[in-house]
């Protein structure tokens, strides 16, 4: 391969959710199918350190990595592509920039000079986009762009590109532009301005695009990349088509018949071969083909907005094709759930997930999805808060502790079994201050979870303040919920179980962060399996009562 890192740049215009990021990690794949090292990063402009504190509603879900970065939900996307972890590295913010070099300031590190955009923050971006090309890790660095081109805050960023590229020299640096030719229905054909004057405000900036990808609804004409490839002063053949696909997992396939991976290696001066993506071929098959399908039930407080809940949705994908299984997911409002209405909302299903989260909004319709699924034998998965709520529910109902509660949502409940982890309670900080990252679990033999991952440890990523209190685990137990799985360090209970159950789990960790299309995640592979043999029984009961 090649001894240093080359670098390709991935900048958006026109709009905003044209999908850098699934473009971005579709190239990786083809990159690392030929045999490259590839890594991928997220540039973004807001001024928040990371969007660890951000509304989901705002920004979608918070990804955690293995190293316990709060990241943009994009680095989701590039670890379910490629099949390997990300890390603090692989995201950067305007506020982790500025963050950086007001301390540097504040140490004297610019021995009195003026500090300034250029070249103090620039010089910034420039050393954070080379991290990981400098660790000798890998051969190619994607760096993804959020925002779109004229935007004022992402106007470093792009002046950073443009220093760096000439830093790197020739045939080290690439620019692709992803842009929208839109289709005006009354004109009847496909517009080229747009994009024209996206390349225009990007030149304006020093920065001239090697690549236009197009987001498109139709074909476009070979007269119309010819005219792109004038007015952009891009060759024909680096006018790619990204026409819209009817799953994200279709993409790769669509650029490597564009040859987007083929024009790419030539513009780096790296050789090109025929990508290996047998594996990743066989799973979309499956996803497009499957053989039968089932509804699953997603309750939380954000379910208006898809990228909330963005890994889980995935995982059940990844999931699904294993089982060859379609998984349907019902968004269900857990504000509008309630004991008078479960049977209703929720009988119909053949398995049911409590979704992660923060806050007391909602919780009374959780904890009453959960008393439903308990009581009617319905396949339940709760993560995070999900499984908090399972353990409230059952100490109310089950053991008999009418007040139980979460210390979050009552701080003077008189039985906590949920309460704030002992180094939480002096944090007065909220961003970055929760417990993150990967920490080990103990599998409990004989339990259904060491049946599930078939191994006696695993290392899961953890977003949360709140932990299962471990002073009521023996009555909690007694009554049946069985903790199955706990720290080996601090003894923190991270996996409940109801072996009475036909299948009833709950984990304090975010198993959704690990599912990727090469290892579907174990835990949601074993739950929408469960809920396809829970339907046939359902079925099967039915017919017979007939």
């Amino acid at each position: 391969m090649t001894a240093k890192a080359k670098y390709i740049f991935v900048t958006g215009g026109v709009t905003s959710s044209l999908g850098k990021g699934i473009i971005a990690a579709s190239l990786a794949k083809l990159l690392q199918a030929q045999g490259y090292r590839v890594t991928i990063q997220k540039l973004d402009p807001y001024i928040n350190v990371d969007p660890g504190t951000l509304n989901p509603y705002e920004h979608g879900e918070c990804y955690v990595t293995e190293d316990g970065a709060e990241t943009d939900l994009d680095l989701g996307h590039y670890e379910r592509f490629l099949n390997r972890p990300t890390s603090q590295a692989n995201n950067v913010t305007t506020g982790k920039i500025y963050q950086s070099v007001i301390q540097k300031e504040r140490r004297g590190e610019f021995l009195g000079k003026t500090v300034q955009v250029v070249p103090h923050i620039t010089n910034e971006i420039k050393e954070r986009i080379q991290i990981l090309g400098k660790s000798g890790d890998y051969d190619i660095v994607i760096t993804e762009i959020g925002g779109t081109v004229g935007d004022i805050e992402s106007l470093p960023y792009i002046e950073a590109v443009r220093q760096l590229r000439w830093d790197l020299g020739e045939n080290n640096g690439i620019v692709i532009h992803l842009t929208l030719v839109p289709y005006l229905s009354a004109a009847g054909e496909l517009k080229t301005k747009p994009t024209q004057h996206s390349v225009k405000t990007l030149m304006e900036s020093g920065v001239q695009a090697d690549i236009l990808v197009c987001r498109t609804e139709y074909d476009l004409p070979k007269e119309l990349r010819r005219k792109l490839a004038l007015f952009c002063n891009v060759k024909e053949e680096a006018v790619i088509q990204s026409i819209d696909a009817s799953t994200i997992y279709d993409v790769p396939n669509l650029m490597l018949d564009e040859g987007l991976d083929t024009v790419v290696l030539a513009k780096l001066n790296l050789e090109s071969s025929k990508p290996d993506i047998e594996i990743w071929n066989k799973f979309v098959h499956r996803h497009k083909n499957p053989k039968t399908e089932i509804t699953i039930g997603l309750i939380g407080k954000y379910v208006e907005l898809q990228d909330s809940y963005k890994s889980i949705l995935e995982a059940f994908i990844h999931a699904g094709a294993e089982n060859e299984v379609k998984v349907n997911v019902e968004s269900i409002h857990s504000e509008y759930l309630n004991s008078d209405n479960t049977k209703l909302k929720l009988g119909h299903l053949d398995g049911v997930l409590v979704a992660p989260g923060f806050g007391e909004r909602g919780i009374d319709g959780k904890i009453d999805a959960v008393k439903y699924v308990r009581e009617n034998n319905v396949p339940f998965l709760g993560i995070c808060l999900g499984m908090q709520m399972a353990v409230i529910e059952f100490s109310r109902n089950v053991l008999g502790l009418v007040d139980a509660d979460s210390t979050e949502m009552s701080p003077n409940t008189k039985y906590p079994v949920i309460n704030l982890m002992e180094d939480q309670k002096s944090i007065t900080d909220k961003g970055g201050t929760m417990r993150l990252g990967a920490w080990a679990c103990d599998l409990k033999l004989g339990s259904k979870i060491r049946d599930i991952y078939k191994a006696e440890s695993i290392s899961e990523r953890h977003r949360h303040r709140y932990e299962f209190n471990s002073d009521f685990k023996p009555q909690i137990e007694a009554a049946g919920l069985k903790a199955t799985g706990l720290n080996p360090e601090t003894g923190l209970v991270e996996i409940v179980e109801i072996p009475e159950h036909p299948w009833f789990v709950g984990v304090q960790y975010h198993p959704e962060y690990k599912s990727t299309v090469a290892n579907p995640h174990p835990l949601f592979v074993a739950f929408v399996k469960a809920a396809y043999s829970y339907k046939k029984k359902k079925k099967s009961a039915s017919t017979a009562q007939k």
